[in-house]
Formats: C-alpha cells, sequence, structure tokens
C-alpha cells in the first residue's frame, strides 16, 4: 500500500469544501454585478402571479349578486339582531370557490343617494350566499329583493375617498346609540341631494374574516412593542428614582440627619439602597385591545364616491360625508387617506391611487392599505338599514312637484327642503280617493282645500264644494273668474243674500232623466230619516207613510214625463195633500194606479185608511217647517229643477253649494242634498268603470253636515271610491263627528292632515301616525303649517310638515278681480237661479197643475171604484 493514501483522502473534503466557498463567492459576486437580473426575475414572477391572479379575481367577481332590503317604517331592530345579521355578512363573504383570491372573498354595503330615495340600501357578495343573505333576522320588517343592476350616466365631476382607520390599532371606534339612528349623519349629508344636478353619493362598505397568519403576526408585533415600552418605562422610573435619591442624599437637611443619628447610634450611616422598579407583567387583553380574540374580527374597506353635473357640488358633499363618519370616531377613528399639499389633495383621485380605487370599485375587491381590523359590535350603525328612529328627507322623487294645470297632479302643500328650498307638493290625482283635515278654526283647513279645488278646476276636473257658512266662496271667486271656467260652474246658494235674491231650483223627485223609482224614493226618505233619527224602532210608521207617499209621487212624476209634461211634476211639499187631501189623493192614486207595486197598491187600500189624523204629524211638520221658509219653498217647489249632480259629475262642472246655515231646516235641506248625492254617484254604476270621469267632493265644517247625515257622509267614505267620485272632508275636532264618519274616514283616508290645534284635539290624529310626531309637536304648529301623511304610488309617505298654499301667494297669477261680478253671475245664470218671489209664486201654483194634469191622466185611465177605498 502506498503510505500516502491516508493523506489524499483527507485533504479532498477540503478542497471541495474550498471549491464550493469559491463558487459562491463568485456567484454573489456575479449576482452584484448584474443585480438588475434578480431584479427583473422578480418582477417578472411577481407580474405574472399578481396577473393570475387578477384574472382569477375577476371571474369570481362576474358571481357576484346583489340584494336590495328595503325596511318599513316601524323598523326597529335589537342589538342582537344587528349582531347576527353581521355573523351572517362576514360567513358569506367566504361563501366563493376555493381558486378565488382572498381580494374577492367579501362582502359589500352599499349605501347610495342619487335622488330617487333618500338612501338605498344594497347587499353585494358572492352568489354562494344569496341563500344565507336573504334571510335575515330582522323578520318580515324588512323586505328582501334582488337589486337590479345600475346603470349611472357619466357626471362631469366626480369625487373619490378610501377612509381608512386612524389611531391606536387596538383601540375601537364609537358605540353609537341606535336611538337615534347611527346613518342619521349620512342621511343628513345626502338630504339636500338634488337629482336634476345629477348629484349622486355613494359609500361602500367591504367586509371580509381577517386573515389569521396576519393576525397573529400583528399580535406578537403589539405584544413586543407593550413589553418594550414597559421596560422603557420602568427604566425610566428608575432612573428618576436614583435621581430622586441622589438628590435628597446630597442635601444639607439629609447630611445633618445622618450625622446627628451617626452620633446617638455610635456608628456611621451609609448610603440608602435604592431598588429598582420591576417591569409590569403585559396583559395581553390590555395590550391586544380588540384584537385579543378572533371571534367576530374582520377587516373592512370603506370608499366613497361623490358626483355632480354642477361644480363644486361633488367636493361639498365629500366633505359632508367625512363630517358624518366623525361621528363613529372614538380611540379609533374614519380618516380619509391621502395629504392635502395647499389647494391639492393627493388621495384617491391622484395618481396613483385612482387606477387601484377605480378597480376596487368597479369589481369589489377587498384590498384596503391598512388592515382596518374591527369587530363586529363597531359596525353596528352599519349592518342595518335605517331605521323609524331615522328621519328621511322628503325627496322630489318621493312626493311629485306639483305643476299649475296638469290633471295627474292634486296641490297638498309647500315644503322646504333640508337646503331652504321650498316648492309646491302634490299627490296624484288617481291615488287621492279621501282626504280629512283637522285643526282649529283659522288654521289654514279651508284655505289648503280650496287652493286644492282651485288648482283642479283649472286643470280641467269636476267638483262640488259644500260650505254651509258661504265664506269659501268670495275667497275662492277671484281665482276662479277665467272665461275657461265662466260656463262649467254654478253657484247653488241658499243664503239669499242681498235686495234682490236669486235661488237656483231642485226637485228630488224629478224623474226627467230616467232615475230609477225606487232609488229615489230611497234617498229622499233616507234623508229624512237621518236629519229626524227615524228608524225602524223609533218611528216605524212615519217611515212607513213617508215611503208609501213618495212612491205615490214619484209615480206621478214619471207619469208626466212620460207624458212629456216635466213642469206638471210633484214635488216634496205635495206629501201633505197626498195625506190631508181625499180629493187630491183619490186623483192621484187612481191615475198611477198601474205604476204602483202591489204591495204599496194594498198599503193605500188596507192600511191608510185606518190611520188616525194625528199619525201625519211627524210627517207633516218637516215638511211644514220647509214650506214656511220662502227660500227652501223656491229651491224645492219648481216641478223641473235645475240642479242635477250627475250631469255636474259626467261633465266636469263645478258646483257651489251653500246650504245657508245649520239649523234644523238647513240641515234637511244637506241631508237631501248629501243623499241625493249617494244616489246618484251609486248610478254611476250603469256607466263602464273607465267612462266614469273622475270628481272631487269637499265638505268644509264636517260637522255640522254630519250632523244632518252622519249615515250618508260614512256611506260616501266607504263606496264612493268605485265610482271614481273622491271625499275631501275638513272639521275641527275628529271627537265630535258621529262614530261612523269618524271610524270611515280615518280607515279610508289617503291623506291625513292637521294643523294646530288643542293636545286632545290632535290627540285622534296623532295616533293614527303612532305618535310620530307626538301630539305635543303637533299642537304648537304655527298657523297655516300642517302635519300630513300622503299616499303616493302605493305606500304611505310621511307625516311630513308642509305649508298650506294662500292663495294670495300661490295663485296670484290666476286673480281676476275685476271679473268677479261677471263671474258670479255667470255662475248663477248656469244654474238656473230666478228671482225668489217668482219662484215662490211659480212653488205655489204647482199644485193647480198637478191637479190638472192628473184630471187628464185619470180621463185617459180606465175608471175604477177606487174613490172609497183611498179616502
Amino acid at each position: 500500500m502506498d503510505p500516502a493514501a491516508p493523506s489524499l483522502t483527507l485533504t479532498a473534503p477540503v478542497g471541495d469544501v474550498r471549491s464550493l466557498l469559491s463558487g459562491l463567492v463568485d456567484a454573489t459576486g456575479w449576482l452584484l454585478t448584474h443585480w438588475y437580473v434578480l431584479a427583473l426575475l422578480s418582477a417578472g414572477s411577481w407580474a405574472l402571479a399578481e396577473w393570475v391572479v387578477r384574472r382569477l379575481a375577476r371571474k369570481a367577481s362576474a358571481e357576484r349578486m346583489t340584494l336590495e332590503l328595503v325596511p318599513t317604517r316601524h323598523f326597529d331592530p335589537g342589538l342582537e339582531e344587528i349582531f347576527r345579521r353581521g355573523v351572517q355578512l362576514a360567513r358569506a363573504s367566504t361563501s366563493m370557490p376555493w381558486w378565488a383570491p382572498r381580494r374577492t372573498k367579501a362582502v359589500q354595503i352599499r349605501l347610495r343617494a342619487d335622488g330617487s330615495s333618500p338612501l338605498r340600501y344594497r347587499i353585494e357578495g358572492p352568489a354562494g350566499g344569496e341563500r344565507l343573505l336573504s334571510i335575515t333576522p330582522f323578520g318580515p320588517a324588512v323586505t328582501v329583493q334582488r337589486g337590479r343592476p345600475i346603470a349611472d350616466k357619466p357626471r362631469k365631476y366626480v369625487v373619490r375617498a378610501e377612509f381608512i382607520l386612524r389611531g391606536k390599532p387596538t383601540a375601537s371606534l364609537r358605540n353609537v346609540p341606535l336611538d337615534p339612528d347611527p346613518l342619521q349623519p349620512l342621511v343628513d349629508a345626502v338630504c339636500d341631494l338634488r337629482a336634476g344636478l345629477g348629484d349622486l353619493a355613494e359609500v361602500r362598505l367591504d367586509i371580509q374574516r381577517a386573515p389569521k397568519w396576519t393576525l397573529r403576526a400583528r399580535r406578537v408585533q403589539l405584544m413586543s412593542d407593550a413589553r418594550r415600552r414597559e421596560r422603557r418605562e420602568a427604566q425610566r422610573a428608575a432612573r428618576w428614582l436614583r435621581q430622586d435619591a441622589g438628590g435628597v442624599e446630597d442635601s444639607l437637611g439629609w447630611q445633618l440627619q445622618q450625622l446627628i443619628g451617626s452620633k446617638s447610634a455610635g456608628a456611621g450611616g451609609g448610603r440608602r439602597l435604592v431598588m429598582p422598579p420591576v417591569p409590569r407583567r403585559v396583559e395581553p387583553a390590555e395590550a391586544l385591545g380588540k384584537l385579543a380574540d378572533d371571534d367576530h374580527l374582520v377587516r373592512v374597506q370603506l370608499l366613497v364616491m361623490c358626483a355632480s353635473d354642477t361644480e363644486g357640488r361633488a367636493e361639498a358633499r365629500l366633505a359632508q360625508l367625512q363630517a358624518a363618519l366623525d361621528v363613529f370616531g372614538s380611540g379609533s377613528r374614519w380618516a380619509m387617506r391621502g395629504w392635502h399639499l395647499g389647494p391639492w389633495r393627493l388621495g384617491a383621485d391622484r395618481w396613483p391611487s385612482r387606477r387601484s380605487f377605480e378597480r376596487r370599485w368597479e369589481l369589489g375587491h377587498c384590498q384596503p392599505p391598512r388592515p382596518n381590523w374591527v369587530r363586529l359590535e363597531e359596525l353596528t350603525g352599519l349592518l342595518k338599514p335605517p331605521t323609524r328612529h331615522c328621519r328621511l328627507p322628503l325627496l322630489a322623487g318621493d312626493l311629485p312637484t306639483f305643476e299649475f294645470g296638469n290633471p295627474r297632479l292634486l296641490l297638498q302643500g309647500i315644503h322646504q327642503g333640508p337646503d331652504g328650498r321650498r316648492r309646491l307638493v302634490a299627490t296624484y290625482a288617481r291615488e287621492t280617493l279621501f282626504e280629512v283635515g283637522v285643526g282649529k278654526a283659522g288654521g289654514g283647513k279651508t284655505e289648503r282645500a280650496l287652493a286644492q279645488a282651485i288648482g283642479w278646476a283649472h286643470a280641467g276636473g269636476g267638483l262640488m264644494f259644500v260650505d254651509p257658512h258661504r265664506d269659501s266662496w268670495p275667497r275662492a271667486l277671484p281665482f276662479l273668474a277665467h272665461d275657461t271656467l265662466a260656463d262649467r260652474i254654478a253657484l247653488i246658494d241658499l243664503g239669499a243674500h242681498g235686495p234682490a235674491p236669486q235661488v237656483s231650483s231642485w226637485n228630488p223627485l224629478d224623474m226627467r232623466r230616467g232615475q230609477i223609482a225606487h232609488e229615489v224614493v230611497e234617498a229622499t226618505a233616507d234623508a229624512f230619516a237621518s236629519v229626524l233619527g227615524w228608524d225602524d224602532a223609533t218611528a216605524p210608521r212615519a217611515l212607513t207613510i213617508l215611503t208609501a207617499a213618495l212612491a205615490a209621487l214619484v209615480a206621478v212624476n214619471q207619469a208626466a214625463c212620460q207624458a212629456e209634461r216635466p213642469e206638471d211634476q210633484t214635488t216634496l211639499f205635495h206629501v201633505r195633500p197626498l195625506l190631508t187631501d181625499p180629493a187630491f189623493r183619490t186623483t192621484a192614486l187612481a191615475g198611477v194606479e198601474g205604476r204602483l207595486d202591489d204591495e204599496t197598491r194594498s198599503w193605500w187600500r188596507t192600511v191608510f185608511p185606518t190611520l188616525p189624523a194625528d199619525a201625519f204629524a211627524v210627517v207633516l211638520n218637516p215638511i211644514t217647517r220647509l214650506a214656511a221658509n220662502p227660500v227652501t219653498r223656491a229651491f224645492l217647489g219648481q216641478a223641473a229643477g235645475v240642479y242635477n249632480i250627475r250631469a255636474a259629475m259626467d261633465t266636469e262642472m263645478i258646483v257651489w253649494v251653500c246650504p245657508g246655515g245649520n239649523g234644523p231646516t238647513d240641515r234637511l235641506i244637506t241631508a237631501l242634498l248629501a243623499r241625493d248625492l249617494l244616489r246618484a254617484v251609486r248610478s254611476r254604476r250603469d256607466a263602464p268603470e273607465a267612462k266614469r270621469v273622475p270628481f272631487r267632493v269637499y265638505f268644509d265644517e264636517l260637522i255640522t253636515l254630519t250632523g244632518a247625515a252622519p249615515e250618508t257622509i260614512a256611506s260616501m267614505f266607504e263606496d264612493f271610491r268605485k265610482y271614481r267620485v273622491h271625499v275631501h272632508g275638513m272639521t275641527q275636532l275628529l271627537a265630535r263627528l258621529p262614530a261612523p264618519v269618524r271610524l270611515s274616514l280615518v280607515q279610508n283616508a289617503s291623506t291625513l292632515a292637521s294643523t294646530a290645534g288643542s293636545h286632545s284635539a290632535v290627540a285622534p290624529v296623532t295616533a293614527e301616525w303612532g305618535d310620530e310626531p307626538g301630539p305635543d309637536v303637533v299642537a304648537a304648529l304655527d298657523r297655516f303649517d300642517h302635519y300630513v301623511s300622503l299616499t303616493v304610488r302605493g305606500r304611505r309617505v310621511g307625516p311630513v310638515k308642509i305649508t298650506g298654499p294662500h292663495l294670495d301667494d300661490v295663485f296670484a297669477a290666476y286673480a281676476r278681480p275685476d271679473q268677479v261680478a261677471a263671474f258670479e253671475r255667470a255662475a248663477r245664470i248656469t244654474a238656473g237661479t230666478a228671482p225668489l218671489d217668482q219662484l215662490t209664486t211659480r212653488a205655489r201654483g204647482q199644485l193647480d197643475r198637478v191637479n190638472a194634469f192628473l184630471t187628464q191622466l185619470a180621463l185617459t185611465t180606465t175608471p175604477d171604484s177606487q174613490e172609497k177605498t183611498y179616502k
């Protein structure tokens, strides 16, 4: 064996190591020399990975869905319900395919205001989480519907902002209470948004689960920082302690004390031993704060975009939203990302952040530049739609703006927006079925109703305004005095004012227009019964007598109209001779024998002769009162009256009715008119629904009117909708209305309004609104101010505060004071008025004309031995 062999085996590994080290040194040198190659390789690898991730992220984003949450007016969730919703959102954020990048695993809350609603609340998230997100813990108080895509038109001015959490990373946002709603600052920030100017504001909050490994690394860093701070504090305390101790020992007092003490003790004193403080143990819960636990910890991204077609409005809107987000600030707060350099702001609107912002905005990617870790409890205010504690603004999209001459709109009042702008607001005429106005005298109820009626009249609509006190007519007359309305208006005034009063005429028993006989009889008899308090239990005989008498008179009128002699018809005042004059009764019943039904004929033959003379007093008494008043005698005593409410409805007439007062006779007239109105409206069933012309009836002083016909007014509020006739009623006190009327009013009211009044007077109205606002607020309203709940597009709007329209302001351009006299003459001519004396004389001679007609009629009728039967 060669003696040198062992040495070779020992030196070979050493050479290999040297070669390896030499190679590493050479490679390191080459890399240092050609560092750009490594940089290019790294950049290329990163770019390739980012390209792949972005392609996958776009593909995942295309599979997202949108839900829109619409709360009811009484939505009032608890903290537990909101927290559960947050847990659902966090869970739904992971409902993505396994290959989806983390930036796409998020759920987005979108708060949007563009003029269509005060604040739309939408949820956008993975398609796989739709079933989870569709069933909310809010129950039926929130409607969840599939959100339609929103296509925004380009705006001229757009500003963008990204908000990040500033402050202590372990501190929490402010715990904002639920009452008032935490969303109220955001709603207030967009309350003056104007869709006509292209205003748009949208806030997007992305929520995703916090990454575990990043959270652990952050916790380690926070604990290390906390321990380091504690050690520094301990060292600082020890240093100050030694300085304090050294200062004390060097003082003259301490030296004298030591000198005296050493002599007395016989030994010298040494320096005091100072024990440095030990660093305090760092508690994880205290050092980590909200990051101590993994449960319900999420990462968020907050993006805001505002736009407008008017310069400066988008920037102002962003500043308002920034102030609104300050409400959530405490140890941690939302701050706008970027820097301010003089007049310039370097942020999401500038390179290089803008491109990243737009990508995340369009695709819904969650990539906040900072961790932005929060607990679900901190987001309570944003995890739900607006609640009942949120004061929502009234936008133009919620309540249309009134347009003069538009028959589709009905004037309601003047609304002042949050920005101070005032506009005339309206409801849609086809939806405004019944209205109720309540409030004290002089509060503006009648003024508002007059403005509405005048606007409706100028738009071509027909109406009837019933005012027992007549004050509304001279108030409205200057604004109605237009040539275009002259042939459509009629004044039925029973006040008989002036030295030469003129009165119109009406025969409730007139049969010229082919009315159904039993409906005319029923309407007239019911009018008497409602005023006099008759019913089948208290006055059955009076009702029977009056009904039989009216049936006979209506039959006579049918015969007169068939003979083309309408001027020979009977009137209400012929009930008296029919019951008390045997000759007239015999002639009348003989002439209409074949026109009466068997039961009525049998009653006249068998029952009537057995009645005592005093049985007729209860029937004749109200008719005698009507006859004793020359105005009512003239108005009701004409055979062929002019007043015809059915024709007025069908031809869109404007009828102003002033009964003349609220005495017993006036109440009877009102009851007759009301019952005839009810009959006329119900008679519209003979016309197809599409051909029923809309007609509006305004009742001023409902207390007076319902005192005459409570059941009739109640029936109007219940039945008129089917026949396209709509009722508007005004009253000072709901409590003074009869129960049937009050219940029908409140139940069917499309619009419920109240001016100021006593606490007890407005309380029934505010109770219908859930006491929001309460009676104290409504009772303190200024004159002409109203709180009104309205119906628009099938949903209730309000109650909102509006100012009642004042005729002199709103309709100033329509005022024609110089045409008032001519217009009133035209209204009286249309109503067929004649001098009171002339009509009274004609009414007195009507019995002779009827007798002459009946005599002629009897000659054409087969003789019968009925003379003794009817006596």
